[in-house]
Order: structure tokens, then C-alpha cells, then sequence
């Protein structure tokens, strides 16, 4: 094997690698041998063509693609080891030659790991966050509470007020045609939850039980069913029943019923105390965010497409896992949404590109800084997966390889370079 490295624009570079023509050879027999159970020829057992005769019949190409495969799996490696570039990204293969009897010869597009210019990223100065705590927030608190600990009674003698419950009977018409899935019985609306298309709760906002009320909406431009899409529709609608809230009182039995104290007074201290630790968390944590994002604002680099694609694609995945976590395909997802496949990648873009430059900028704090994650750090790490994962250390420790270790290493030492930047900061 030959090798030509040229850097191109952008942080990319192309490998031109030339490999022997007697290793393509070989790797063309192998993907006979592979796939020559795949051939019935007159005259033959199935399997037992030789590869001339299956070439004659097919075209001399017919194993090229998957010899080329086999070449590229042993070749770009041991190209790449010897480019001794710090590639980013899957590369982009173009196969310049496959021809029987001649050098195979490819060529590798990568993404390389951009140079970070750091900027000034100790004594950044940002703004402090409050961390008091207000009686409106604590009663905002007891509030959820006791909305959580409410029961719904029946209401008889007055309109349907927003936040109602409006047991209904509704059946939907387009174009004076009923259509599927638009009539439903004794449905439990929520008026204000916004579960049904435009204005709909709204409009029974005032209405009665027993009254019969035509409901004027529009379907949404994207709604998934594409019948309905963008078109007005009537809904008939009777109200037979209509339920409300009723909060329990917020007194000192409430206390004791919804938290381990006797009293108002002793529930609203504990509140209180548990918003100041969450405050300081938020806090902290916003301070963080704060001045690493200063620190990178601060630094230049070129982030190479291949790499911001590849970031894109990642994040894509771990939506689509979340969403199937949820019984949502991408497929449906996007069907609700009105989303596209390239709408999210144009939204994910700016997020993607502001991971890749955080991890760049701290690694390269790390270096500037000399900081190492000790075998005490790495330990400590193990242990605290250890506990998450509810195994023995020594069990994590033997599912993970040397790579997966490095890694842990590397996380610990960007954690300590957060910290470095962060206990430098200078709050405003």
C-alpha cells in the first residue's frame, strides 16, 4: 500500500491510497467464495461455478463491489494509522480504480480536528443569579400541591368556566360530511388543557349542561391526517355534564396530611429550605453554562462539515431513542409535528455546532492547563457508575476496553478544566 495525505480547506484532508493489485486479486476470489452459493448455472451445482464462468456470464465486475469492501476494511485503517491525522469523522469514500489485474485505488476525504486559538477563559466575569426565595414562590409551591390533592365535584348551577371539566358528546363535519375519528361520547374535556384543534374549548366557555352548541374550528396547515389538513370544520357538540376543581384548604391539617409536619408554619420552612437548595443548584449550574460559553465565544476554530453532519446525525439518534422511549416512530413524530428530516437538521445545526466547539475548547484548556485525571479520579468515576448501574466495579471494569477507559479519562480531566473556568469567574 501507497499513500498520498493533501490538506484541503476547512480542516479536511484526502488520503489517496493505492493498494497492490495481488491483494485485490485475492480480495475478489474472497468475495467469489463468499458468494458463490448465490449463482445457478446451467451445467453446475449451485455453489460449485468457478468464478470465470460466473464472471463471463455477469461481467468481469460482478465481485468488485464487495472486493472493494473487503480492501477498504483492512486498508483505510492502516492507511489512516499511517496519515497519523486525528480524523473527526466517518470519511467520504470515492473508489478511483477496481480493475482485474490492477492497483485498486481509492481516495478518503476526512474531517481533522480543528486547532483551537483560545481566548481569555480565567477571571471571566458574569452575572450573579438570586437564590432567595419569596412567600410567592412558596405559595406558588403549597398551590401545585394542592391542586395535585384536589377532587372534582359536579357543577349544576352555573356556566362553564376555563378549567372546567366538560363531559361532552361531539361529532365533526367537513363540508356538511362527517368524518372518521371526529365523533366521540361522554368525552372528558379539560377546557383550557388546548388537547382539542383551534378554538374549540373556548368556544364552550360561557354554555350550560344540556346545551347543544355548534363549534366553528380550522384544522391546522400540518395535522396528521392530511384529509383535514387546512380545512374548517363544524362540530356538534351537546354539554351533559360540566365538573370543577375543589382545592383542599390550605391549612395546618393540609400540612399534615401532605408532608411529615403538623403545621403551615413548619411546611412552609421546609418549602422554603428545599427551593434555596434548588435555587443553588440552578445557580451553580447557570453559572457554568455561563462561563464556558463565554470561554468558547472567546476562542476561534474551523469546524469541518463532516464533523457538525456527524454531531447533527448523533443528536438525531438520541431523539429518535427518546422518542421511541415515548411509543413514538420518528415517522409519527414528524407526522404530528409537521416536521421534516431537514427541518430538524437546520434546528439542530446551531446546537450541534456550539457541543462541538464546548468539548473543543475545554480539551484544549486541559492542554494548556496540563490537567490529568488521576487513577484516584478514574477510580472515584468507576465506582460512582458502579453504583448507578447496580453492579460490582469489577464487573464494570471487565466490559470495559482500553478506548472505554480513556475516554472516563478524558471526561474527568474536561470536568476539572469546567471547574478551573468556573471557581476563576468573577460574579457581577
Amino acid at each position: 500500500m501507497s499513500l498520498q495525505v493533501e490538506k484541503l480547506e476547512k480542516n479536511t484532508a484526502q488520503l489517496t491510497v493505492t493498494v497492490e493489485a495481488e491483494k485485490l486479486d485475492k480480495a475478489i476470489n474472497e468475495a467469489y467464495l463468499k458468494n458463490k452459493s448465490k449463482f445457478n448455472m446451467q451445467g453446475f451445482r449451485k455453489g460449485k461455478a468457478p468464478r470465470l464462468m460466473i464472471e463471463k456470464m455477469y461481467g468481469v465486475g460482478v465481485f468488485y463491489e464487495d472486493a472493494a469492501n473487503i480492501l477498504l476494511q483492512e486498508e483505510y485503517p492502516n492507511a489512516l494509522e499511517e496519515s497519523k491525522l486525528d480524523v473527526v469523522a466517518r470519511p467520504e469514500i470515492d473508489i478511483k480504480q477496481i480493475e482485474k489485474g490492477k492497483e485498486f485505488i481509492f481516495t478518503a476525504t476526512v474531517a481533522l480536528k480543528p486547532e483551537v486559538t483560545l481566548g481569555d477563559y480565567k477571571g471571566l466575569k458574569v452575572e450573579k443569579s438570586s437564590i432567595e426565595v419569596t412567600d410567592e414562590e412558596i405559595d406558588a409551591e403549597i398551590a401545585k400541591v394542592q391542586d395535585q390533592n384536589s377532587r372534582l365535584i359536579s357543577i349544576e348551577d352555573r356556566a362553564i368556566e376555563n378549567g372546567d371539566q366538560a363531559i361532552i358528546d361531539f361529532e365533526g363535519f367537513v363540508d356538511d360530511v362527517a368524518f372518521e375519528g371526529g365523533k366521540g361520547e361522554d368525552y372528558e374535556l379539560v377546557i383550557g388543557s388546548h388537547s382539542f384543534v383551534d378554538t374549540f374549548e373556548e368556544q364552550l366557555i360561557g354554555k350550560n349542561i344540556g346545551d347543544k352548541v355548534d363549534v366553528n374550528v380550522t384544522f391546522p396547515e400540518v395535522y396528521q391526517s392530511e384529509e383535514l389538513a387546512g380545512k374548517p370544520a363544524l362540530f356538534k357538540v351537546e354539554i351533559k355534564a360540566v365538573k370543577a376543581k375543589e382545592l383542599p384548604v390550605a391549612d395546618d391539617e393540609f400540612a399534615s396530611e401532605v408532608s411529615e409536619f403538623e403545621t403551615m408554619k413548619e411546611y412552609k420552612a421546609d418549602l422554603k429550605t428545599k427551593l434555596e437548595e434548588k435555587k443553588t443548584a440552578e445557580a451553580k449550574t447557570a453559572k457554568e453554562n455561563a462561563v464556558v460559553a463565554l470561554a468558547v465565544e472567546n476562542a476561534s476554530m474551523e469546524i469541518p462539515d463532516a464533523m457538525l453532519r456527524e454531531q447533527v446525525n448523533t443528536m438525531l439518534n438520541d431523539f429518535s431513542q427518546r422518542m421511541q422511549q415515548q411509543g413514538l416512530t420518528m415517522e409519527q413524530y414528524m407526522q404530528f409535528t409537521g416536521m421534516t428530516p431537514d427541518k430538524m437538521q437546520e434546528q439542530m445545526q446551531p446546537q450541534a455546532e456550539q457541543r462541538i466547539k464546548t468539548r473543543l475548547v475545554l480539551e484544549a484548556i486541559v492542554k494548556a492547563e496540563k490537567i490529568e485525571a488521576s487513577d484516584d479520579d478514574v477510580e472515584k468515576e468507576l465506582e460512582g457508575m458502579a453504583a448507578a448501574y447496580k453492579m460490582e466495579i469489577d464487573t464494570l471494569k471487565s466490559y470495559m476496553g482500553e478506548a472505554e477507559k480513556e475516554n472516563v479519562k478524558a471526561d474527568i480531566a474536561v470536568q476539572k478544566a469546567v471547574d478551573l473556568v468556573v471557581e476563576s469567574a468573577k460574579e457581577a
